[in-house]
């Protein structure tokens, strides 16, 4: 309690410093990460447990296609979607029904907005048919049907480990210092701009006169 007069109202929360405000003797709310090494050996060991267990199909997981994220902050940039779209199948002459039963994740929703993302995809279809191994699925001769890989080949066969199956090519950034040539001295972006705005203002008038000038001539 205060003494009499006007005092501040006492407000007193009685904090735990017990170590919790004093720099390195700091023990009490400190989060420590002593099973660091341990939690990486196990993330190593369930990594090779999904492999082993996935074997001989990628471990992965399905192949899925390249695309570009939404929004203009990310668009740049390049990452795996959710599936192929129908067109990139039919493109690479795969069917949509096949495709899920060798590996192929399939999006029925996604469209493709240009060429060049349908034959990137493609492309990437066709490389990864060009490396597919098929097991028969039962044994004997009446087992191996068309598309299967000769039983020859399948005791060499090794996993595919890499987190993207087929690994993106993602272009360099990078550009080396060169010398400025003499176009590039000579051109205006400002006044290239100021001629494409001007050009389409008056493109109207133009079109106007000339046709005017067609029918008097």
């Amino acid at each position: 309690m205060t003494g009499a007069g006007n005092h501040v109202i006492p407000n007193v929360h009685f904090r735990k410093v017990n170590g919790m405000m004093h720099g390195r003797q700091n023990r009490v709310m400190m989060r420590t990460w002593f099973d660091q090494a341990a939690r990486k050996s196990r993330r190593a060991a369930a990594r090779k447990a999904k492999a082993a267990k996935l074997f001989p199909r990628p471990a992965a997981g399905l192949l899925r296609p390249v695309v570009r994220p939404p929004t203009q902050r990310y668009n740049m940039k390049l990452r795996l979607g959710r599936g192929f779209t129908l067109e990139e199948l039919r493109e690479a002459k795969i069917p949509k029904k096949y495709a899920p039963t060798i590996g192929i994740a399939v999006d029925h929703r996604r469209r493709n907005k240009c060429v060049e993302s349908l034959q990137r995809n493609v492309d990437r279809l066709k490389q990864y048919m060009s490396k597919l191994v098929v097991f028969p699925k039962r044994s004997g001769k009446k087992g191996v049907k068309k598309g299967d890989t000769p039983r020859s080949e399948l005791p060499n066969v090794a996993q595919n480990t890499l987190k993207e199956i087929i690994p993106i090519e993602r272009p360099s950034k990078r550009i080396k210092a060169r010398a400025i040539t003499a176009e590039e001295k000579e051109f205006s972006a400002y006044k290239t701009l100021k001629k494409a705005r001007t050009d389409k203002k008056y493109y109207g008038a133009k079109m106007k006169k000339a046709a005017e000038a067609k029918k008097e001539g």
